[in-house]
C-alpha cells in the first residue's frame, strides 16, 4: 500500500497514514520504499544533507546556466535594441525567463530542506 503513493501527488495537509515518523515526506518515503535510505535518526539525516547538497549542485548548475544566457545577450549588443522580436534575441530572453524561474525554485528547495534539516527531531 505504501508504495502506490503517486510521485507527482501534492504535499498533504498532515501525515501519511503509514505508520512512519509522522515527518517522512514523500521523497524520503519513495526513497526508503527503493531501499536507498532506513528511517533510523543517522540514516535520516544523511538522506537530507545528500538532498541539500544535490540541490546546491542543482541551484549552481541553473546559476551557471542563467550567467551564459545573460553574456550571450550581451554579446548581441544592439541586436537585442534594434531587434527585440529577433528569434535569437527571444530565445536568449525565453532561456533567461526559465532559467531565473528553475533558480529560484532550486533555491526555495534548498532553503526549505536545509530549515528541515536543521530542525531535525532529537528523537526521531
Amino acid at each position: 500500500m505504501l508504495s502506490q503513493v503517486p510521485i507527482d501527488m501534492p504535499e498533504p495537509d498532515g501525515p501519511l497514514a503509514t505508520g512512519l515518523p509522522n515527518d517522512v515526506d514523500q521523497a524520503e518515503l519513495r526513497a526508503w520504499l527503493e531501499g536507498k535510505t532506513t528511517l533510523d535518526r543517522e540514516a535520516r539525516v544523511n538522506w537530507w544533507k545528500e538532498r541539500v547538497a544535490r540541490l546546491r549542485v542543482r541551484a549552481a548548475h541553473h546559476e551557471e546556466q542563467l550567467q551564459g544566457a545573460h553574456a550571450e545577450l550581451r554579446e548581441l549588443g544592439d541586436l537585442t535594441l534594434q531587434e527585440a522580436d529577433a528569434q535569437p534575441v527571444l530565445c536568449l530572453q525565453y532561456r533567461i525567463r526559465d532559467g531565473e524561474h528553475a533558480l529560484n525554485q532550486a533555491e526555495v528547495a534548498l532553503a526549505l530542506t536545509a530549515q528541515r534539516l536543521d530542525n531535525f527531531p532529537e528523537d526521531v
